[in-house]
C-alpha cells in the first residue's frame, strides 16, 4: 500500500480524499493556487505545495507542476478527484513514465472513454445503443447548422472533453445552434483546454440515470447500482439520489450488465460511471463514460456501504476487489443536494464573497437517519470567481425514499450560510415539491416547474401559522431575556399581554396566548387565527436555527434579525416577520409601500464576473432577444440579451473588465 499520495485537486473532493487516506494510514499532499492558500484542503493535508496563480490554466491544469510536487514530496501516487486533470490521458501517461501511480484508469481506457466523441464511436462498435448524433469534427457554426438540421431539432451541443455542464448547450433552431456552438466551444476551451464539440439528438422528457462500476487489474468488474441525476439546471446536476425511483429490477440489471461489458471491453481499472439517458418507457441509451470519480458518488456509498475512494486506492495499489457482483446489496435510500454559491432568485447566477457564517447540520446517525456533508469550506472562507461555485454536498440516508427526503428537508432548513447568496431556499422548496416527492422526474424538471425562474414563495395558511408561532416565540423569549416581563410584554392590567398580531410578509395573523408566563425552555399554548397550537422550543437568542414543535409538527427554521423584526427561512420560504400589539398592527396597515427603483433603462451585471464581449455599440438599435453582452463567472459564460426593442445610449464597460454585481454595463434611451 502507498505511504503517501498527492491529491491533484481542491475544494470538497480534495478534503473527501484526504479523509479516506487518513483512515487508511496514508499521508497526503495538497496542492494549491494563490487563491487557495488558506483553503480547508490545505489545512487538512499533511503537506501542501504551492503551484501557481488563481487561474486553473496556470495552476491546477498544469501537469508539470503536479508532477514536480510529487517529486518534491515523495508522493508515490496521485488521486485526481474530478475535473481538472482527472480525465487527461497524457497526464496519466506522464505519471507512469515518471514512476508515479495514477489512482484511476489506464491511459488506454481514458482515451477510449474519457473523450465523449471517441467513447461513442467505441460504444457503437461494441454494439451499445447510443443517442443519434454526429461524432466527427465540426468545422464551424455553419457546419454545425447543417449537422443539426440532419439530426433534427432539438439537438445537444456538447464539449468533447467536457463535464459538469461546462461547454454544453441545447438548441431548438438554427439561430440557437450558431450561438450555442460558439458559446460551447469557448467554454470548452477555457475549462478544459480543448475546444472540440459534437452534436447529438436531444431526447425530450429524458431521465439522466448512471451506473457506478468498479474494476480491478485482475479482470474483476462489478456495478454498484444506479444514481438518478435528473434534477439539473444549465445541464448541471443539482440533486441526485440512489437508487432511482423509476427503474425496475429488470432495467437496473440490463443497464448494469451493459456497463460492466463496456468496462471490460476497454480493460477498465478503478471507479467509473456509465451514463445513460432513459425515456418514459425505460429504453436507455449510452451517453458517455466518466473515467473518474463522480461528484455524486456519496449516495452510492451510502446505499452500498462501499468507500469508493478506498477501492480506487486499493485497485491502484494492485489489490483485487474484495467482493463479487452477488455480494452487492442496495440498502435504503440516499439523497444528495449540491449547495452552490448562486442566487436562485436571479436565475441561479453565481455569487462570490466571504462566508461570514457557515454552520452545516451535524453529521452522523440519529435513529434511522444518516446525515453526511462533504465540504471544502469553513466559516470565514472566501468563495472566489475562479472555480466551481459548489459549497458543499449534503447527503441524507434513510430506510425509505420519503424518509430520506424528509431528513434532507430538515437538514437543509438547519444549514446556515451567510455572506453570499446560495441555493438552499431552492433545495428546501424542492424537497416538498409534489412532483419530486412522487419521483416524476426529467432533466427538464426545473425549466418545466419554474419557467419564469425560482421566485420567493408565498406561505399558505398553515405555513403562516407556523411562521407566526416561530416569530412570536422568538420575540417573547428575546424580550423576556432583555428585561424580565418588560413593558413590551405587559397589557394594561400588568399581566402578560394575550393578544398579538404577527405580520408575515404582507399578511397580518392574529395570535392569542393561552398561557400567562414565558418559560425557558419555551412551552406555550397559542390560538393562531383561532386554531389552538402548542409551541415548544429550546431556542436561545442569537442562535440562527430555531428548532422545536408547532402543533406537534417538527420544525427546523433559520431566523435572522432585521430592522424591527425577523427574517425566517423555512422549507423554501423566506419571510420577514414583525410582531405587533393590535393597535400597532392597525397603524402598520396604514404605512405606504416603498416601490423599488426603476432599472428598466439599464443593463446591470447580474453577477460578479468578467466581461467577455460587448455585442453592441452606442446608438445601435437592438431587437428583443439579441445579445447585448457576455459575462463569464465561475467558468460559465452568461449571455445577456435584450428583453425588449431598444436603443443603446451609453456603454459603461469594456471586454476584460471585472464587474461587481449590479454594476451598470450599458444604458438605453
Amino acid at each position: 500500500m502507498f505511504k503517501k499520495i498527492l491529491i491533484a485537486n481542491r475544494g470538497e473532493i480534495a478534503c473527501r480524499v484526504i479523509k479516506t487516506a487518513r483512515r487508511m494510514g496514508i499521508l497526503t499532499v495538497a496542492v494549491y493556487s494563490d487563491a487557495d492558500r488558506d483553503a480547508l484542503h490545505v489545512e487538512m493535508a499533511d503537506e501542501a505545495v504551492h503551484i501557481g496563480p488563481p487561474a486553473a490554466s496556470e495552476s491546477y491544469l498544469v501537469a508539470e507542476k503536479i508532477i514536480a510536487a510529487c517529486k518534491a514530496t515523495g508522493a508515490e501516487a496521485v488521486h485526481p478527484g474530478y475535473g481538472f486533470l482527472s480525465e487527461r490521458a497524457s497526464f496519466c501517461a506522464e505519471l507512469e513514465k515518471q514512476g508515479i501511480v495514477f489512482i484511476g484508469p489506464k491511459p488506454k481506457a481514458i482515451m477510449a472513454m474519457g473523450d465523449k466523441i471517441e467513447s461513442k464511436k467505441f460504444a457503437n462498435a461494441a454494439g451499445v445503443s447510443t443517442v443519434p448524433g454526429h461524432l466527427g469534427v465540426i468545422e464551424d457554426a455553419a457546419h454545425a447548422e447543417v449537422i443539426a438540421g440532419g439530426i433534427g431539432y432539438p439537438v445537444m451541443i456538447k464539449a468533447s472533453a467536457g463535464g459538469g455542464g461546462k461547454g454544453m448547450r441545447i438548441a431548438w433552431n438554427e439561430a440557437e445552434v450558431r450561438d450555442g456552438f460558439e458559446r460551447a466551444r469557448s467554454e470548452a476551451k477555457s475549462s478544459f483546454g480543448d475546444d472540440r464539440v459534437f452534436i447529438e439528438k436531444f431526447v425530450v422528457e429524458p431521465r439522466h440515470i448512471e451506473i457506478q462500476v468498479l474494476a480491478d487489474a485482475h479482470g474483476n468488474v462489478v456495478y454498484l447500482g444506479e444514481r438518478e441525476c435528473s434534477i439539473q439546471r444549465r445541464n448541471q446536476k443539482v440533486a441526485e439520489e440512489a437508487p432511482s425511483p423509476f427503474l425496475d429490477e429488470k432495467t437496473r440489471k440490463a443497464m448494469g450488465e451493459q456497463s460492466v461489458a463496456l468496462a471490460k471491453a476497454v480493460d477498465y481499472q478503478s471507479a467509473g460511471t456509465v451514463e445513460f439517458i432513459v425515456d418514459r418507457d425505460r429504453n436507455f441509451y449510452f451517453l458517455e463514460m466518466n473515467t473518474r470519480l463522480q461528484v455524486e458518488h456519496p449516495v452510492t456509498e451510502l446505499v452500498t456501504g462501499i468507500d469508493l475512494v478506498e477501492q480506487m486506492i486499493r485497485v491502484a495499489a494492485g489489490e483485487s476487489l474484495p467482493f463479487a457482483q452477488e455480494d452487492i446489496r442496495l440498502d435504503g435510500w440516499a439523497i444528495e443536494s449540491r449547495l452552490y454559491a448562486e442566487d436562485p432568485y436571479r436565475n441561479f447566477l453565481p455569487s462570490i464573497g466571504r462566508l461570514t457564517r457557515y454552520r452545516p447540520p451535524a453529521e452522523g446517525r440519529t435513529g434511522n437517519v444518516v446525515v453526511r456533508n462533504d465540504t471544502g469550506v469553513f466559516e470565514g472562507a472566501e468563495i472566489s470567481m475562479y472555480y466551481d461555485p459548489m459549497i458543499a454536498k449534503l447527503c441524507t440516508w434513510a430506510p425509505t425514499r420519503s424518509e430520506a427526503i424528509d431528513a434532507m428537508g430538515r437538514a437543509l432548513d438547519g444549514f446556515v450560510v451567510d455572506g453570499i447568496e446560495h441555493n438552499v431556499p431552492f433545495l428546501s422548496a424542492l424537497m416538498k415539491h409534489p412532483r419530486w416527492r412522487e419521483g416524476r422526474l426529467s432533466t427538464g424538471f426545473i425549466a418545466e416547474e419554474y419557467p419564469d425562474g425560482f421566485a420567493p414563495m408565498k406561505p399558505d395558511g398553515k405555513e403562516e401559522a407556523v411562521l407566526s408561532a416561530i416569530a412570536l416565540s422568538a420575540f417573547l423569549i428575546e424580550t423576556n431575556r432583555r428585561e424580565r416581563f418588560s413593558d413590551r410584554l405587559r397589557a394594561a392590567s400588568g399581566a402578560l399581554r394575550e393578544d398579538w398580531v404577527v405580520k408575515t410578509g404582507e399578511n397580518h395573523v392574529a395570535v392569542r396566548l393561552l398561557d400567562g408566563l414565558v418559560t425557558i425552555p419555551f412551552d406555550m399554548e397559542m390560538a393562531i387565527e383561532r386554531e389552538h397550537s402548542g409551541v415548544v422550543t429550546d431556542w436561545r437568542p442569537g442562535d440562527p436555527v430555531w428548532s422545536g414543535k408547532v402543533g406537534g409538527l417538527d420544525v427546523t427554521a433559520q431566523i435572522r434579525p432585521v430592522l424591527n423584526g425577523l427574517r425566517i427561512d423555512w422549507q423554501g420560504l423566506s419571510v420577514t416577520a414583525k410582531v405587533f400589539s393590535p393597535r400597532h398592527a392597525e397603524l402598520d396597515r396604514l404605512m405606504p409601500v416603498k416601490l423599488p427603483p426603476d432599472t428598466s433603462k439599464l443593463l446591470l451585471c447580474p453577477m460578479p464576473g468578467l466581461v467577455v464581449a460587448i455585442a453592441v455599440a452606442e446608438g445601435q438599435e437592438v431587437k428583443a432577444g439579441e445579445t447585448l453582452a457576455v459575462v463569464e463567472a465561475m467558468k460559465m459564460e452568461n449571455v445577456l440579451r435584450a428583453e425588449r426593442d431598444l436603443v443603446v445610449s451609453k456603454i459603461n464597460a469594456a471586454p476584460g473588465e471585472s464587474l461587481a454585481v449590479d454594476a451598470v454595463i450599458m444604458e438605453f434611451a
